[in-house]
């Protein structure tokens, strides 16, 4: 099969942040529990994950890998879940999205790699960025769900490594990962008794758009982008979920807020214009490895 170009896996890791940001907006459409939200979702993700495999005759591998892929992808979003009902909804996605410092750490310890200079410059500015977006609606309460969501955050971060284990296998991993998060909700599911249409046809967008398409997007992007990579480049997610419900929800965004903005977004284009700039010239003519 031929290779796809470096830049496509950068770029299906933003696509992926970019789906996973419309969640914001297409969950105020469903008037459901966050957990039967996140049953649902997952379990139409799932069958997408199953045609799409299907389609490029990919087989299900199930392994140590793939399993421990899909539980740092099911417990991880559990988590996020249950700690947005304990404590603020900036404090939660601030405090998962610690994943690039946990990946540093995770690829030092286990796999005896230093990370670059250029690699903490980018996780230290892209989190200061990340601060002043949401530095105005952060609150010292809800401790329990703040420990929660730092426990999503350091779980969430093998999620960017599963390409990094022997035998993984991203799109096995993520459906793996479907398949957990909706036996977890499934209790809170069959309680709902609201199947408008509108109910329905936004959980139909959350798990095809937002959870299917997204994960997809990141199985394959996962497969060429290093896991700090795509790891600060998912950090856009957070941005662009309020931005997105700013303009179609009327919602406000404080000047600190749009300021965090550009710096993570412009931080996060220069990074990866400075990745592909230190990559090794392959000389015309070379075949692709």
């Amino acid at each position: 099969m031929k290779q796809k170009p470096s830049y496509i896996y950068p770029l299906l890791n933003l696509m992926c942040a970019i789906f996973f940001s419309l969640g914001g907006t297409l969950i105020k459409l469903v008037p459901w529990s966050s957990m039967s939200i996140s049953a649902g979702r997952a379990m139409i993700a799932a069958v997408m994950l199953l045609i799409y495999m299907k389609i490029r005759h990919h087989k299900i591998v199930l392994n140590k890998a793939v399993v421990i892929g899909g539980c740092a992808i099911g417990f991880s979003s559990i988590l996020y879940v249950v700690s947005n009902k304990l404590t603020t909804a900036a404090n939660a996605i601030l405090i998962q999205y610690t994943a690039p410092v946990f990946i540093i750490f995770y690829i030092w310890l286990m796999f005896k790699e230093k990370p670059k200079k250029i690699d903490i410059i980018a996780t230290i500015v892209i989190s200061l960025g990340e601060i002043c977006f949401f530095i105005d609606s952060l609150s010292v309460g809800g401790m329990l769900g703040n420990i929660l969501a730092l426990i999503g955050g350091a779980i969430y971060a093998v999620v960017f490594m599963m390409k990094r284990f022997e035998g993984a296998d991203t799109l096995s991993s993520v459906l793996v990962g479907c398949l957990i998060c909706s036996a977890a909700g499934l209790p809170w599911l069959v309680t709902e008794t609201e199947f408008t249409p509108v109910s329905i046809g936004g959980i139909l967008a959350i798990g095809i758009v937002q959870y299917g398409l997204g994960y997809i997007c990141m199985a394959e992007g996962l497969m060429g982008t290093p896991p700090l990579t795509a790891s600060l480049i998912s950090m856009v997610e957070p941005i662009i979920n309020p931005i997105l419900a700013a303009i179609v929800l009327g919602e406000l965004l404080t000047p600190m807020a749009l300021v965090g903005a550009a710096i993570v977004i412009v931080s996060v284009i220069l990074y990866n214009i400075a990745q592909e700039k230190l990559k090794p010239k392959i000389p015309i003519g070379a075949p692709n490895e």
